[in-house]
């Protein structure tokens, strides 16, 4: 299992140029985003951190990984999309026919919802209480990264846990990245790859069933990729 999720942070890593890496644990860890002792590292702490960083330099056998020294995996990015959509298959093998699975805003529906109509999902606005908008979808899977969901301000600058691999630093671009398409696993990580990279529309292009909204970091919202029924509120 964690070698098949390690090939598909791979293929994403690769696709994406490096925006989506599972090695940034050293730069999760010194930003204090893994246990909330928030702190801003300095410039000398990110250099050394990033000599740890880089999907390239892990070794990969038949059976197992092979990490070099002081290297962290941080599968935050991933790890949900991908228990989602084990849960889903599993409850597709039971011959469920409708349902909705949803882990700390991933998720995943299939079916019609009880309404016997489209499932209603609703995407948090990135600066306000309440929506942005809803998605109404079925048989998809969905995925956001928010630079709302961690992070802690100092004089007037807001720091979040989405970390740039190329620069150790928090992507400034976006305020917020939706995926959506077939797995949880994929929307999941491009959602975080997306948000990093400023080559969208490029990574997409790779993906032609998956779609997403993005908000801009002034607030303006794009849609990118395959389409998907999205209502603004």
């Amino acid at each position: 299992m964690i070698l098949q999720l390690f090939e598909d942070a791979e293929r994403i890593y690769h696709d994406s140029e490096g925006s989506f890496d599972i090695t940034v644990g050293p730069l999760t860890r010194v930003w204090g985003f893994w246990d909330k002792s928030f702190h801003l590292p300095s410039q000398e702490e990110i250099n050394t951190c990033l000599k740890s960083v880089g999907m390239d330099k892990v070794r990969k056998t038949e059976d197992s990984l092979f990490l070099p020294p002081d290297y962290d995996l941080d599968w935050g990015g991933i790890a949900k999309g991908h228990g989602i959509d084990l849960v889903y298959d599993a409850l597709l093998s039971l011959d469920i026919k409708r349902g909705f699975l949803n882990s700390g805003g991933d998720l995943i529906c299939w079916g019609k919802n009880p309404k016997n109509t489209e499932w209603q999902v609703g995407v948090k606005h990135p600066r306000k209480s309440g929506y942005l908008g809803v998605l109404s979808i079925s048989d998809v899977a969905a995925a956001t990264t928010g630079d709302y969901q961690r992070y802690f301000v100092i004089e007037g600058i807001r720091y979040h846990h989405v970390l740039d691999p190329h620069t150790g630093y928090p992507s400034r671009d976006k305020q917020s990245i939706t995926v959506i398409g077939p797995k949880a696993t994929l929307c999941d990580a491009l959602s975080t790859a997306l948000f990093v990279s400023k080559n969208t529309e490029k990574i997409l292009k790779k993906y032609p069933d998956y779609g997403a909204v993005i908000v801009d970091k002034e607030g303006k919202i794009s849609i990118l990729g395959k389409s998907y029924p999205f209502r603004i509120l």
